[in-house]
């Protein structure tokens, strides 16, 4: 199995029923979910010339998890049923 980088550009709601059907997605994926990830706050972009700031919701990305998945076409699958918004990439966590 390889393992994928679930990356949401989502606006985060923090009523009792989104996080309800979070955690129902997160439980539907079961042992495929290597880490639930956490939403993501303030960040930086660095470059070799310096460090600019990245806000919530100016396009960046707002949270992450990681799947386990045969294919990238099976880790898209594992998103079915996903409360997300708006956008989310995914990305193979390529064995170095």
């Amino acid at each position: 199995m390889k393992k994928y980088l679930v990356l949401f550009h989502d606006e985060w709601a923090k009523e009792p029923a989104t996080m309800d059907a979070w955690q129902s997605w997160f439980a539907s994926v079961g042992d495929r979910l290597v880490d639930s990830g956490n939403p993501l706050g303030d960040g930086l972009e660095v470059t070799t010339s310096g460090a600019t700031a990245i806000a919530p919701g100016s396009g960046s990305a707002t949270g992450y998890s990681i799947l386990s998945a045969g294919s990238l076409d099976e880790a898209r699958g594992l998103l079915d049923g996903c409360p997300f918004n708006s956008t989310v990439r995914v990305y193979e966590a390529v064995a170095m």
